[in-house]
């Protein structure tokens, strides 16, 4: 299951850098959690990094997004092969860096 973020959210930032996948970002109002990156932590720690250090107890199990255990493990191993893909074509192309930045 992908976790979300919900209105009583503070905006404390203290989330998105926790997060080993990404998967947060701050959206119009609040931050915000991309279901297809969200693995409850699978895979990098024993339970949800941005539920242990959120103040305020927003980060509830998402219900619109039902995963196994077994499907966040693929979905972590999914992502785990596509970063270091990405990685080395920025390398090899800086100004695509700053292209993606810019949009």
């Amino acid at each position: 299951m992908a976790l979300m973020i919900t209105d009583e959210c503070i905006n404390c930032d203290v989330c998105e850098p926790e997060c080993p996948n990404q998967a947060i970002y701050l959206g119009k109002e609040i931050y915000e959690i991309d279901p297809h990156k969200c693995t409850e932590c699978v895979g990098h720690f024993d339970e949800p990094q941005c539920v242990q250090v959120c103040p305020v107890a927003c980060i509830p199990v998402d219900p619109q997004h039902v995963e196994s255990r077994e499907t966040l493990w693929e979905k972590f191993h999914r992502l785990q092969s596509i970063l270091p893909v990405a990685a080395r074509q920025l390398d090899s192309a800086p100004g695509l860096a700053v292209k993606l930045v810019e949009k």
